[in-house]
């Protein structure tokens, strides 16, 4: 009895201290990173471009708070010439008549797209297909009541890429990182204007460099794969990684979920000083 006595009593010291041991294991954990990536893109000083390092819980949204005033709505207006007849409409009508003789009206037609702040006098980098065409360019800017008239400074059909600029100061602007130090499998963060829903966050990896895709009569050579969702209306919008910086040009959806693409940084950096000077890419 005596012996049962002291096995229980070992038994319930036992189960106390291990108790102690995993409540303490569990209040360890909570203090650790969720991810091991980085956090340094919160400093101005991040030495890792990749966006390797510590990623706690306000990470993601210290970034997006960081660097949504930077990111811009654009909406495009073309106006188009559009044949009027009702009566031609109609193919019986068009069988006995033959060709229309109608009249045709001015329609404008309206596009939607996202860009971002890469200088605080008002440049601002997008796709050139989102402005391709366009007659008249606005600008919406976080902090400003009234959208800015926009001007084409430069822009490269086969990069699509285009430069804008409105008249302003004191801009806040994106940084430009390096995306050739992004790896396969880096946490990455899209911010843009999807269906018109202005400033939406998605976030992400990056899935595979160095894609070649063709969309229509564009043939990209080396886009950056994601599975942040891009929709319509994010083109031109920044895809930014764990540093706050822009790695990639948010440019095309693929026709299946969870696949988008982006151009590249490196190849944006290349040609901005060239589309803002010559207003063209110089070969």
């Amino acid at each position: 009895m005596p012996n049962l006595k002291r096995n229980l009593l070992f038994i319930a010291l036992a189960a106390f201290v291990a108790g102690v041991m995993f409540m303490s294991g569990c209040l360890f954990a909570n203090d650790l990173p969720l991810f091991a990536l980085s956090k340094g893109s919160l400093t101005a000083n991040s030495a890792d471009a990749s966006g390797v390092g510590v990623m706690n819980a306000e990470t993601v949204a210290d970034i997006v708070s960081s660097a949504s005033p930077a990111v811009v709505k654009i909406d495009t207006y073309t106006t188009r010439s559009v044949y009027v007849d009702p009566f031609f409409n109609d193919p019986f009508f068009r069988q006995f008549f033959g060709s229309p003789y109608g009249q045709t009206q001015k329609k404008e037609e309206h596009g939607l797209g996202s860009g971002f702040i890469i200088s605080s006098n008002g440049n601002i980098l997008t796709n050139a297909h989102v402005i391709s065409g366009a007659g008249r360019i606005t600008v919406t800017i976080q902090g400003y009541k009234n959208p800015f008239t926009a001007s084409v400074i430069g822009e490269d059909y086969d990069l699509d890429l285009a430069v804008l600029k409105v008249q302003a100061k004191n801009l806040p602007a994106l940084k430009l990182g390096d995306s050739n130090k992004t790896r396969v499998g880096n946490w990455v963060i899209a911010i843009g204007n999807p269906y018109g829903l202005d400033h939406t966050v998605t976030v992400g990896v990056i899935s595979a460099k160095g894609r070649p895709v063709t969309i229509g009569s564009r043939n990209y050579k080396n886009l950056l794969q994601t599975d942040a969702s891009i929709n319509p209306g994010n083109s031109g919008g920044p895809l930014i990684n764990l540093s706050g910086e822009v790695i990639g040009i948010n440019t095309a959806v693929a026709q299946a979920q969870g696949i988008g693409f982006a151009i590249p940084s490196k190849t944006a950096s290349d040609v901005i000083l060239n589309l803002v000077s010559k207003g063209k890419l110089v070969n």
